[in-house]
C-alpha cells in the first residue's frame, strides 16, 4: 500500500477512539456529527423502541438527533459528496445534506443508467461505474472509485467516504484475498490524494476473531444463561443486528438487555459480571455516563464480552451457517480503537491533541483545522 504508506510518512499516523458500542451505524453518526451516542441518539444498528413497543433497525435518519457535519458544509456552499458501501448507511447519513444539494450514492444501489432509487441519476450515469456485489470487497472499492471520480471531474469538494467491512469479517489481515483488497483500495487512495485532497482515515470499529480453536463461534447465549439464572422473561437485544447477516450472524460484543419490574436489574448484573467470557455490565445510568449512551435508547443493563467472545440471544436465534466458516466480529471494548491517519502533517497544537483521548469522529475537526496545508 505504497500511497498509505506515504501518509503516513509524510502526513500522521496514530490511533483513536471510537464509540461503544463499536458498530456501524453508531460510529458513522458519530463521525458525521463529531458527537457521541448520547449526543446523536444512535444507540446500535438495532434496538427496542420503548415508546411503541417495537423492535427496530436504526436504518433512518429520522433516528438521528444531532445536525451533521455533511449538512453544514454544504448549506455552506461546499460541493458535498457523499458515498457509502451500505444503502441502510446513505439514508442515515445524507438526508439532511441532500436537502442543500449534496451528493449522495451507495454502491448497493447504484445504476449507471441512472434509474436506481437513488437521488442522484445524472451523477449515476457521469460516473459510468458498475454496480459491485454488497457482499464482496468489490463494494468498498467502488466507494473509493467513485469518491475520485467526483474529485476528478469536479463534482464534490467535500466528500465523506464510507466502505463496508465484508473482507474484514470475512478474512484475517494477512490471508491474500485481504491483501489483495487493500491493493485495490491503495490504488484509488491514490487518485483521491492525486486530486489534491486533504485526508484523513479512521474507522467505525475494529474486528476480531470471536471463535474457539476449532473455529466454532465462542457464543454466551444470554437469554438461555438468564433463565438458568432464574431469571426468565428478559428481553436481550444484539444492537450489532442489521440487515446484512452473512457478515457476523447477528452475533457481536455488545447486548442490550431490558429487565422486568419482577426481577432486580442489580442482582443481574452481579451474577453476569461472573460468568466468563463477560466483562462489563453497567445499569443505565451508568451505561449513560460511562458509554455515552443516549437513556431512553437503551434497555436496564448494558453488556460487553471478551475479545474473542460474542453475545447472542439462544442457539435457536442464530443461523451459525453464516459464520461456519469462522466468525469475526465486532462491537466491544476490543473493537474500539481505531487508525486515525491523515495526508500532511499536524498542526502543533493538533499534535498535542492527538497524544491524549483522541476519538474516531474527531476526524474533520483534524482534516480541516489541523493539518499543515
Amino acid at each position: 500500500m505504497p500511497n498509505l504508506q506515504r501518509m503516513c510518512r509524510n502526513g500522521f499516523r496514530g490511533v483513536a477512539r471510537g464509540a461503544i458500542p463499536s458498530f456501524t451505524n453508531v460510529n458513522n453518526a458519530a463521525i458525521i456529527t463529531g458527537a457521541p451516542p448520547s449526543v446523536h441518539g444512535l444507540s446500535g444498528n438495532y434496538f427496542y423502541n420503548q415508546d411503541t413497543g417495537e423492535e427496530e433497525m436504526m436504518n433512518s435518519s429520522r433516528y438521528l438527533r444531532a445536525p451533521t457535519i455533511l449538512a453544514e458544509a454544504a448549506s455552506a456552499g461546499r460541493k458535498v459528496g457523499i458515498v457509502t458501501a451500505k444503502e441502510k448507511l446513505r439514508d442515515i447519513l445524507s438526508n439532511a445534506a441532500v436537502v442543500h444539494g449534496a451528493i449522495a450514492i451507495s454502491s448497493e444501489t447504484y445504476k449507471a443508467d441512472g434509474v436506481s432509487p437513488g437521488r442522484n441519476p445524472e451523477v449515476e450515469r457521469a460516473l459510468g461505474l458498475e454496480r459491485p456485489e454488497i457482499y464482496s470487497g468489490d463494494a468498498s472499492i467502488f466507494v473509493l472509485k467513485a469518491g475520485a471520480e467526483l474529485l476528478e471531474k469536479g463534482l464534490s469538494d467535500f466528500l465523506y467516504l464510507s466502505t463496508t467491512d465484508f473482507i474484514q469479517h470475512k478474512f484475517e489481515p494477512e490471508a491474500p484475498e485481504a491483501i489483495t483488497f487493500y491493493e485495490a483500495l491503495d490504488v484509488q487512495l491514490g487518485r483521491i490524494l492525486e486530486a489534491g485532497a486533504l485526508v484523513g482515515i479512521t474507522a467505525d470499529h475494529g474486528m476480531n476473531a470471536k471463535q474457539r480453536p476449532d473455529g466454532s463461534p465462542e457464543v454466551v447465549y444470554l437469554e438461555e444463561v438468564l433463565e438458568n439464572f432464574g431469571f426468565p422473561g428478559c428481553r436481550v437485544i444484539l444492537p450489532i443486528t442489521d440487515p446484512y447477516v452473512l457478515h457476523h450472524g447477528a452475533l457481536g460484543s455488545f447486548a442490550i438487555i431490558h429487565v422486568p419490574a419482577s426481577h432486580n436489574p442489580e442482582e443481574i448484573a452481579r451474577r453476569l459480571r461472573l460468568l466468563n467470557g463477560v466483562t462489563e455490565v453497567y445499569g443505565r445510568d451508568l451505561a449513560t455516563l460511562k458509554l455515552e449512551l443516549p437513556a431512553d435508547r437503551i434497555g436496564d443493563l448494558a453488556v460487553l464480552s471478551g475479545r474473542n467472545v460474542v453475545l447472542g440471544k439462544n442457539p435457536r436465534a442464530h443461523d451459525l451457517k453464516a459464520v461456519s466458516s469462522g466468525l469475526r466480529s465486532h462491537g466491544g471494548r476490543y473493537e474500539e480503537m481505531v487508525p486515525f491517519i491523515f495526508s500532511e502533517r499536524l498542526s502543533d497544537d493538533y499534535h498535542s491533541l492527538a497524544q491524549g483521548d483522541t476519538r474516531n469522529f474527531d476526524v474533520f475537526d483534524f482534516t480541516i483545522n489541523g493539518l499543515r496545508k
